[in-house]
């Protein structure tokens, strides 16, 4: 009988703090963002940008003459709008065909975007002197090797 009133004591007491934590206030969460939010926010990412560039600039240490390829270089490798991105809301109207030519039109733009990069590359790393076309690709092997790499499995 000693152990049932103990074990009853004991319970009634485990409820009673249980009930206390219940009615104590909430602490608010702060509102969580998604990550795409925090990783493709265009002000961050045009800063990071923006710091690479100026890095690379430094590290290359340029000429007067280099100057000009350099600055025809940033614009033309310049992040542009994403055309898929903005058109993605009129996919819902399209039928599966449309949207494949669609998806064809953009990959052909995506192309053509990378063509006009790396006829500006070229050009700019035409223009470097050999200590600093080794500078360059050394910084563009550079890259965040976090995770996985995308590899699956």
């Amino acid at each position: 009988m000693n152990i049932l009133r103990k074990s009853i004591i004991v319970g009634l007491t485990m409820l009673s703090i249980g009930s206390a934590a219940m009615a104590a206030p909430a602490q608010e969460t702060p509102q969580q963002r998604t990550y795409a939010e925090t990783r493709f926010d265009p002000v961050k990412r045009a800063e990071r940008i923006e710091k690479r560039q100026q890095k690379l600039h430094e590290a290359l240490k340029l000429t007067r003459n280099q100057e000009a390829a350099w600055a025809t270089y940033l614009a033309a490798i310049a992040p542009r709008q994403d055309i898929a991105r903005a058109d993605r809301a009129s996919f819902k109207e399209l039928n599966a065909t449309q949207r494949a030519e669609k998806r064809l039109e953009f990959s052909k733009a995506r192309v053509a975007h990378q063509e006009t990069r790396l006829a500006a590359l070229k050009t700019f790393y035409a223009a470097l002197t050999p200590v600093q076309q080794k500078v360059f690709d050394e910084h563009s092997l550079r890259g965040k090797r976090k995770g996985h790499q995308h590899r699956h499995g």
